[in-house]
């Protein structure tokens, strides 16, 4: 399998399923280039959180609540009201109200 072709003019033929090969070799870099790239982003980004957790919590808020609320937040109103309910059933079930 070719990874890439020599420059014009040096005198090599190739069978399009060769040329074929280069054209998906260079798109398979190019797609691997980039998924490396979000990766990196994606970890920077994690850190960023990280470091906004650690100011929270030097600050003195409770880290596992802000991220209940966090949690919640994503949810629309019916399904944060269902998880509610959900809850508070087995909480009554097992005594806990």
């Amino acid at each position: 399998m070719t990874l890439h072709q020599p420059p014009p003019g040096k005198g090599e033929m190739f069978t399009p399923a060769e040329t074929g090969q280069t054209v998906a070799a260079g798109q398979l870099k190019a797609f691997i280039e980039r998924i490396e790239r979000l990766e990196e982003d994606k970890q920077a980004i994690a850190d960023d959180i990280k470091d906004v957790f650690a100011e929270l919590k030097g600050t003195g808020f409770d880290t596992k609540a802000v991220r209940t609320i966090i949690r919640l937040r994503r949810k629309d109103a019916a399904e944060r009201q269902e998880e509610e309910a959900i809850l508070d059933l087995y909480k009554a079930a097992l005594g806990m109200e």
